[in-house]
C-alpha cells in the first residue's frame, strides 16, 4: 500500500495588483497568492499515475511565506502515514494534526497556523479522494451519515449542535441523494460573479462587465463598496441600470466600516435593492453583525470569508447576527470543520453560499456547495456560490461554469480530486521570490528599493 514519502510547500504568488483585480475598499493592491501543499507518495492513482495530494490557502501577498513555513511543520507529520488507512478514516488524520500541542499554542484555531492547517488538510483530502478514484464532493457524498459526523470536528458544539442531530439531517438526505445529483447534472449549482464589481475598475469596465455577466447568463453580481458613498451610488446605479430590476444585485464592504456607519451606508444604497450587504464590520464583532442584521432588514447580511473556525460561526448563527453563510475553503481547516459549519448552517437554517474570491478558492467551493446541496442542505433556496473567473488556467483541473438554461452554475467535476493541483509551468513562473516572473531584474529592484 503507498505511503506518504515527502512534502513540498511553495510560496505560489499572482501579480493580480497590476490590474486591480481583486480590489476592494479594504485590500486595495492585493497579489493573490497561494501556500500550496503537495503530499508525495511512493503509489500510484487509478489511472496509473503517480499519487500526490494537492492543497492550498488562499493569501494576498506579503506573509505567504510565513503560511507556507507553518504548513511544513503541520505536513511533516503526515510522511509514512499510509494512505489507505488514511483515506478511511480522515476524522483520525484531522484528530493527529491538530493534536500537535505546541503549534496548537501559536493558534488556537485561528491566524496563521489554521491558514495553513487549511491548506495541508485540503492536500490530504485531495490525496483521499485520488487514491479512490473519486471527485471530492463524491467521496463526500458516498460516505454514510455515520461516516460524515466521524469526520467532522463537533469540538465545543454541543450547545448547538448534538451528534444525534447532526445524524438526523444526514439521515433526512439520505434517500434523495442520487435524485439532487442528477438535478444538478441537469442544470449545476447556482453560481454569482464578483468579476465585474471590483473597486478599482473605471465605470466603462464596470458597465462593461456587468452587460458581459448578463450576456453569459447570470442572475446575481456582486459589487464591492464602502471607500466612498457618492462613488457607490454612482457604481450602483450603472450595475443596476445594465442588469435589469429583476436580476439580484449584492454589494460588500470587506469589513471598512463600524456598525452605525454600516447602517447609515446600507441605507443609503438601499435604493438599488441589494439582496445582501457582505462583511459590513470587524468580521469578529458578532453583535455587531446582529445589530446591523436588525436595522438594515429586508437586505440580508452575509459574512464569513474571515470567520476564525466553527466556534464563530456556531455563535453568529446562535446570535442570529447572518442571514448568508460564507464559509472558506481556505480558512476553515478543510472538510473536516466545513462539514461541521455546513451542519450547523442545516440547524439553523441559514443558507450556505461560500466565498470564492481567491486563487484556487472556486475550484474548491464548488465541491463543498454540491455535498451541500446532495448530502446536508437538500436545498437550493437562496443559495448561490461565488465566482470569479481569474487564474483558472494555472489548474490541471479548473471549474467549469455553464449557462443551461436555467442559469449559470458550475459544472459537478468528474475527475478525481479536490481541484487543487497546479500547474507545473504555472509554479515554475510564479514561485516567490525565485521564479521566471519575480525573479526579473526590475522587481528585484523594486523589492529591494521596498517600492
Amino acid at each position: 500500500m503507498p505511503r506518504i514519502t515527502a512534502v513540498t510547500v511553495e510560496d505560489v504568488r499572482f501579480p493580480t495588483s497590476s490590474t486591480r483585480d481583486g480590489s476592494d475598499a479594504m485590500n486595495k493592491d492585493g497579489d493573490y497568492s497561494a501556500a500550496y501543499v503537495v503530499l508525495h507518495t511512493d503509489g500510484t492513482d487509478t489511472n496509473g499515475e503517480p499519487l500526490a495530494g494537492y492543497g492550498l490557502t488562499f493569501t494576498i501577498g506579503r506573509g505567504n511565506d510565513i503560511v507556507a513555513a507553518a504548513a511544513r511543520q503541520q505536513a511533516s507529520l503526515l510522511v509514512g502515514r499510509d494512505v489507505a488507512t488514511s483515506a478511511a478514516d480522515m476524522g483520525e488524520v484531522y484528530r493527529d494534526v491538530t493534536s500537535d500541542s505546541q503549534l496548537r499554542w501559536l493558534g488556537p484555531e485561528k491566524g496563521v497556523v489554521h491558514l495553513s492547517l487549511s491548506a495541508v488538510m485540503n492536500a490530504m483530502w485531495d490525496l483521499a479522494a485520488r487514491f479512490e478514484g473519486k471527485p471530492l464532493w463524491q467521496l463526500l457524498a458516498d460516505m454514510t451519515p455515520e461516516e460524515l459526523v466521524d469526520i467532522a470536528d463537533l469540538r465545543y458544539l454541543s450547545d448547538a449542535l448534538t451528534r444525534d442531530e447532526a445524524l438526523n439531517i444526514l439521515r433526512a438526505r439520505e434517500a434523495s441523494k442520487q435524485h439532487r445529483i442528477a438535478e444538478l447534472d441537469r442544470r449545476g449549482y447556482p453560481v454569482y460573479t464578483t468579476s465585474a464589481g471590483w473597486l478599482g475598475y473605471s465605470d466603462d469596465k464596470l458597465r462593461r462587465l456587468c452587460q458581459e455577466a448578463v450576456d453569459a447568463g447570470y442572475g446575481h453580481v456582486k459589487l464591492k463598496v464602502g471607500e466612498n458613498l457618492d462613488d457607490d451610488l454612482r457604481r450602483c446605479a450603472i450595475a443596476r441600470e445594465v442588469i435589469g430590476p429583476d436580476r439580484k444585485l449584492m454589494i460588500d464592504a470587506n469589513q471598512v466600516w463600524d456598525v452605525g456607519q454600516a447602517i447609515e451606508w446600507v441605507k443609503a444604497l438601499s435604493q438599488f435593492d441589494p439582496l445582501w450587504i457582505e462583511e459590513p464590520t470587524s468580521p469578529d464583532d458578532i453583535a455587531g453583525h446582529a445589530a446591523v442584521r436588525r436595522a438594515v432588514a429586508p437586505i440580508g447580511v452575509a459574512s464569513g470569508e474571515h470567520c476564525h473556525n466553527r466556534v464563530m460561526f456556531k455563535q453568529f448563527f446562535q446570535a442570529e447576527a447572518l442571514d448568508f453563510c460564507q464559509l472558506d475553503t481556505g480558512r476553515l481547516a478543510s472538510l473536516n470543520e466545513i462539514v461541521a459549519v455546513l451542519l450547523l448552517a442545516a440547524k439553523f437554517g441559514v443558507p450556505v453560499c461560500p466565498h470564492a474570491g481567491g486563487v484556487g478558492l472556486c475550484e474548491m467551493v464548488q465541491h463543498v456547495s454540491i455535498f451541500d446541496y446532495v448530502a446536508v442542505s437538500g436545498d437550493l433556496t437562496n443559495r448561490v456560490t461565488e465566482f470569479v473567473d481569474h487564474l483558472h488556467e494555472h489548474f490541471t483541473d479548473p471549474c467549469i461554469v455553464s449557462d443551461r438554461g436555467v442559469g449559470t452554475g458550475y459544472v459537478s467535476p468528474r475527475r478525481p480530486g479536490y481541484s487543487t493541483r497546479m500547474r507545473d509551468a504555472s509554479i515554475r513562473r510564479y514561485r516567490y521570490p525565485d521564479g521566471h516572473y519575480w525573479s526579473r531584474a526590475e522587481l528585484v529592484a523594486a523589492r529591494r528599493s521596498g517600492s
